[in-house]
């Protein structure tokens, strides 16, 4: 054998003996001095009735160990107190617990622990520097009764009957602070009575954790908030929420819990309960962003409730029966900045009996949701507790389903492309707001366009009710096809309807004077038809005077169809209307004005200018009225009743009737009107003006024939006092104008007129007066009568074009009539008119004093003079008569 071998044998050899008994030695001096020694230079009394320790592997086993700490209010160093019946370490770093002061192991078997600990402050305040943490490889502890509490006294965590395994387990006060309280990579754990306080607001319970095979099960989990919610408001002031939440069962596997990191999968909550309050709290800015991630491959919630109570005690959201599969979820950074904090693979949600109060109670019979489709039946919709001045809706439907083409996030911005939505039999009304409603901005969380490509409404009635004038339509049908919602130039949502389809039984409106309805109504894009339009006074005329503080008109409107055929868009911000035609058919249309309110001191504008004044462009062209009646009643303080002017058979064609702005559209409009007039003589009209010109330039010329002047007896007779016969054999006039008033040329051909003044009862006739007015009027014009002239006629700008158009009639028949100077002849029939009057007067004066020859005499007032020309009764209404 060579030396160098015999050598290094006899030098192993000796080194194997020197560890030998340096083992046995130090076995001999820890059982005998050990725990003197622990007592003097640690903070810690320890006992125990064996121990073994093994230099060359670092395992560690002692039976029947006591340990105390020494100063229990000492709160730099962990506090210990308890009892361990064996306790087996693995490899223990003997280094790094004499110099560096961390205690760490591959293996670390607690047996029997009966366990109180103290965690240290979490910051030496002699050094400043945080405390250094326990490394495990694996931890095991049987049958452990173990207690932890923080640095001040406070528990912590405690759990009774432990047994657990786990490996890589790291715990420290600082991973309770800032990142996960405990964190390893593989457990199997076994306990009862579970506590966990991680703050000062909330207590965690469980009953029971069992595992079995990496499977998780949990009973009576508990989240308890340890303050009242007045105590919480107080302490509290900027937390919004404080929550409740409780799972009589829940089981998962496969939990890793690691760093800022939370995985499980499967994971099964059975009935849970979860009750949120609400406070006015101001939130805190975060100052920074969440740093957990959580992943959950696959989660489910059965037979859940929801309760979220706002700060008045009242419910904000309440849900039963809710049952919840989800598929990957997961929540990170970059989903915390998303429109939905959540990102998941899939998910199928279900619930019944669903309660949403803000100032409207949402009540959901039953709900169903995925990623493709969703579903809602038994809905109803009724005014909260506080509504004042807002918007409301009081509805009941009955199923509401819609399927989704895309869902997904783009940049954290939801990417929505809806498929269809179908609302079906919806009921009820809904009440418009006092106050003006805000306009929102639009949500930055979406990303737009969002597209819906169908929504169907079905079998529904329903009401919109503002200031009590309900609009309502019954067995309401619709279809509304791509619908895009974009954000404007403002930042607000814009809607555009590319196509529409609407049909209903039938629709009323109800204002403060009328009650307006129709048969079956529909409507799209390009086609309108209207069957049996009817507009009725809700109130008689005499309670109509006395509601209105100035003239109005009052109507009574009939019409047996209305179409329109064309183009149009209602429901975006760019309205427009261009119809090829519009056609009423066979209207009945009485409008009655009473000149005993007072004079409407509003300037009138001129058709021309009401038009340009639409702030969309509108342009229709042809619009047809046919078959139709118009019938004008007005009446007079001095009235005996109503006078009547009748339209029958009246037939009136609009060409290019606009708005003037549709660009490169006519903006002439071109009236032409047919009827009966009086029911007596054909009346034709052609009246034309141009939007587009801003002097509001207007021409309207007309004809009549063989009109009997009894004709006009029922619309001058009731206030005028007056009643004419005779023939008006041709009327012709041609008139052009502006705002302020008109010119043109009149004739009329008459044979045999002549004139009756009556009596203030309408009864008996004026012999003088009639005489006298007979006199002046021409009564025949021949075969032949010329044009007369009819210019300066000024327009009262309170009053309507149709008044100016009177004025000018009115001054065509005075110069027909009476001759061309109509204000000499005036004033000489108003001098003659005074004499009879005088004359009149003395006869009376006479005749009196025969009856009574002793009685004095008395001044007798004189009777006022008539200030006007008879004739002006005549031809010209009196000061307040007039169409306006």
């Amino acid at each position: 054998m060579k030396k160098w071998v015999k050598r290094l044998s006899i030098g192993l050899g000796a080194l194997l003996i020197v560890i030998l008994l340096a083992n046995f030695g130090l076995n001999i001096w820890l059982k005998t001095r050990l725990p003197q020694y622990i007592k003097n230079n640690t903070d810690y009394k320890v006992s125990y009735k064996t121990l073994d320790v093994d230099l060359t592997t670092g395992n560690i086993l002692s039976t029947g160990i006591s340990v105390n700490s020494k100063n229990p209010q000492n709160i730099n160093v962990i506090g210990l107190q308890g009892t361990i019946d064996t306790l087996k370490i693995s490899r223990l770093g003997i280094y790094d617990a004499i110099f560096n002061k961390q205690i760490s192991s591959s293996d670390l078997l607690l047996s029997g622990a009966n366990l109180n600990m103290i965690l240290a402050r979490p910051v030496d305040n002699r050094t400043g520097k945080k405390r250094n943490p326990f490394l495990f490889d694996n931890i095991r502890i049987r049958r452990g009764n173990i207690s932890i509490f923080r640095h001040t006294k406070q528990k912590f965590l405690s759990v009774q009957q432990l047994d657990l395994f786990v490996e890589n387990l790291q715990l420290t006060e600082e991973s309770v602070e800032n990142k996960l309280p405990v964190v390893f990579d593989r457990y199997d754990i076994k306990g009862r009575n579970f506590f966990f306080r991680p703050d000062n607001v909330y207590a965690l319970k469980i009953n029971t954790i069992t595992t079995s095979n990496g499977q998780m099960k949990v009973e009576n989990f508990q989240l308890i908030p340890l303050l009242s919610l007045e105590q919480f408001k107080k302490f509290y002031p900027k937390k919004t929420k404080l929550f409740r939440f409780t799972i009589p069962e829940m089981e998962f596997k496969d939990v890793l819990l690691k760093k800022n990191k939370i995985s499980l999968a499967n994971a099964s909550f059975r009935d849970p309960n979860l009750l949120i309050y609400t406070t006015h709290g101001v939130p805190r800015k975060p100052e920074k962003p969440l740093n957990y991630e959580v992943n959950l491959e696959d989660v489910s919630l059965r037979n859940a409730v929801v309760q979220i109570m706002k700060p008045d005690g009242n419910k904000l959201l309440y849900a039963r029966h809710l049952n919840l599969n989800v598929n990957q979820l997961r929540f990170d950074k970059e989903t915390a900045r998303g429109f939905i904090p959540i990102g998941y693979k899939s998910f199928l949600f279900s619930g019944k009996d669903i309660l949403f109060s803000n100032h409207q109670d949402f009540n959901i019979g039953s709900m169903a949701l995925n990623p493709k489709s969703g579903e809602l039946r038994d809905i109803s919709i009724v005014p909260g507790t506080s509504v004042s001045g807002k918007t409301t809706m009081d509805l009941v439907g009955s199923h509401i389903a819609f399927n989704i083409n895309k869902w997904e996030f783009i940049d954290n911005k939801l990417n929505l492309d809806v498929k269809d939505i179908l609302i079906n039999n919806v009921k009820g009304t809904i009440r418009g707001g006092v106050n003006k409603p805000v306009k929102k901005a639009a949500p930055a969380g979406i990303k737009f366009p969002v597209i819906v490509r169908k929504v169907i409404l079905k079998n529904s009635s329903i009401t919109y009710d503002k200031g009590n004038q309900p609009l309502a339509f019954n067995d309401l049908n619709g279809t509304f096809s791509n619908i895009e919602l974009n954000s404007n130039s403002h930042s607000r949502v814009a809607v555009k309807v590319n196509d529409y389809f609407l049909t209903t039984r039938s629709f009323s409106y109800k204002t403060r004077f009328y009650a307006m309805s129709t048969g079956p109504l529909r409507l799209d894009k390009n086609n309108v038809r209207i069957n049996n339009f009817v507009m009725k006074p809700l109130v008689s005329r005499a309670q109509f005077i006395k509601m209105i503080p100035v003239e109005r008109d009052l109507y009574d409107l009939k019409a047996n169809q209305i179409t329109a055929h064309g183009n149009w868009d209602l429901f975006s911000q760019n309205k427009y209307i261009d119809a090829s035609e519009v056609t009423i058919q066979t209207a009945d249309a009485n409008i009655f004005r009473s000149k005993v309110p007072k004079d409407d001191p509003k300037e009138k504008p001129l058709y021309s200018r009401m038009l340009r004044s639409i702030k969309f462009p509108v342009l229709i062209d042809n619009l047809n009225l046919k078959n139709s009646v118009l019938v004008y009643e007005e009446d007079t303080p001095e009235s005996l009743g109503p006078g009547k002017l009748t339209f029958s058979n009246f037939n009136m064609t609009v060409k290019n009737l606009n708005s003037a702005k549709a660009k490169g559209k006519p903006t002439k409009v071109d009236i032409k009107i047919n009827c009966s007039f009086m029911n007596l003589a054909p009346l034709s009209v052609n009246w034309n003006f141009d939007v587009a010109d801003h002097h509001d330039v207007f021409t309207i010329s007309g004809r009549t024939v063989n009109l009997p002047a009894r004709g006009i007896n029922p619309f001058i007779r009731p206030y005028l006092h007056i009643t004419a016969t005779g023939t008006i054999q041709e009327m012709l006039f041609n008139f052009k104008g502006n705002p302020s008033g008109l010119n043109g040329s009149f004739n009329l051909k008459h044979k045999d007129l002549k004139v009756a003044i009556l009596d203030k009862n309408n009864q008996e006739k004026k012999g003088i007066l009639t005489a006298i007015a007979n006199l002046v009027v021409k009564s025949n014009s021949g075969d032949l009568p010329e044009d007369v002239t009819v210019e300066d006629v000024e327009r009262d700008p309170t009053k309507s074009f149709f008044n100016l158009f009177w004025k000018g009639i009115e001054a065509g028949l005075k110069k027909t009539l009476i001759g061309r100077n109509v204000d000499k002849t005036e004033k000489t029939i108003k001098n003659t008119v005074s004499k009879v009057k005088d004359v009149k007067q003395s006869v009376e004066e006479l005749k009196q004093e025969i009856k009574s020859p002793d009685k004095k005499d008395e001044p007798e007032p004189q009777k006022e003079k008539a200030e006007k020309g008879f004739l002006k009764n005549i031809f010209k209404k009196k000061e307040k008569s007039g169409t306006e």
